[in-house]
């Protein structure tokens, strides 16, 4: 995790969030990168023809994006600030998942705040920003310190190429922490198809990079599951949670797993998702 991609819904004053993602740069060391995304004109142009109304439009885009790209200077300041010593501040405009997907192919990591006014407004959306970056994302919800922490972290275990994909995507984070506790679900198994592929050793694979891990069951069904998480999670007072984003495409919309739009909706800590 060298290079650090947040985005921001404001850059008149900074969440916490923001500075969430600040410090974790400092931690890992790691170049920070904040975001802008100004949504494009054509999306809110009416279907019929308003030539005034575009101009308009056009005029306002456009002391929106030279208000965001002033604001570079404040963004850099307060990552130094707060002990990220690489700092760079980018302005877009566009769709929201397809701008972070493009800035997402030089970066190894998304914050993203999970607030009111933020521009998915919803866990399924939100969700789909997570799944159509292709990146580990982590979601920070409303309420969250500013201040970094790993003191514990809690992995969500249920065999599936998505967990690994997390568990894997976290190790840097997980190799920092006093504390790794296993939350070992019901197993998720393929369905039977012709051929042959190595089994994943969870234990193995986190004993050969010097990371102990407690294991504590979670008996619960698929429904429940994401519930029983964040429950399970806030009574070892886990500073975050690691878990695999499970979804599939339908058309051109996204079908959630029950438990990722529980998590993303509900959760009171950050989660790095990973799909």
């Amino acid at each position: 995790m060298q290079d650090i991609l947040v985005h921001t819904e404001n850059f008149d004053h900074w969440t916490p969030g923001v500075e969430y993602a600040a410090h974790l740069a400092a931690a890992l060391e790691a170049a920070l990168t904040g975001v802008y995304v100004c949504p494009s004109p054509m999306a809110a142009m009416p279907a019929y023809d308003a030539p005034g109304l575009l101009a308009n439009l056009l005029e306002s885009t456009r002391q929106l994006n030279d208000l965001a790209f002033a604001a570079g200077d404040s963004f850099i300041e307060l990552a130094h600030r707060l002990g990220a010593r690489r700092a760079a501040w980018q302005v877009a405009e566009g769709y929201l998942p397809a701008v972070l997907e493009h800035i997402g192919n030089w970066h190894d990591l998304l914050v993203l705040e999970r607030a009111a006014n933020a521009p998915w407004g919803s866990a399924p959306a939100l969700g789909n920003v997570v799944l159509t970056t292709g990146l580990p994302c982590i979601t920070v919800p409303p309420g969250t310190k500013a201040a970094f922490g790993l003191d514990c972290i809690a992995l969500a275990w249920n065999g599936s190429p998505e967990a690994i994909r997390a568990i894997h995507a976290a190790r840097p984070l997980i190799m920092r922490t006093r504390r790794v506790v296993l939350l070992h679900g019901e197993q998720r198994h393929p369905f039977s198809e012709i051929g042959w592929r190595p089994e994943f050793d969870l234990r193995d694979y986190l004993q050969r990079h010097g990371i102990h891990v407690e294991e504590q069951p979670l008996p619960t069904s698929d429904d429940e599951a994401g519930e029983a998480l964040l429950d399970a999670a806030s009574k070892l007072d886990a500073d975050m949670l690691v878990m695999g984003a499970y979804g599939r495409t339908r058309f051109s919309e996204w079908v959630f797993g029950g438990a990722t739009r529980h998590v993303l909706g509900n959760a009171s800590i950050p989660v790095l998702m990973r799909h």
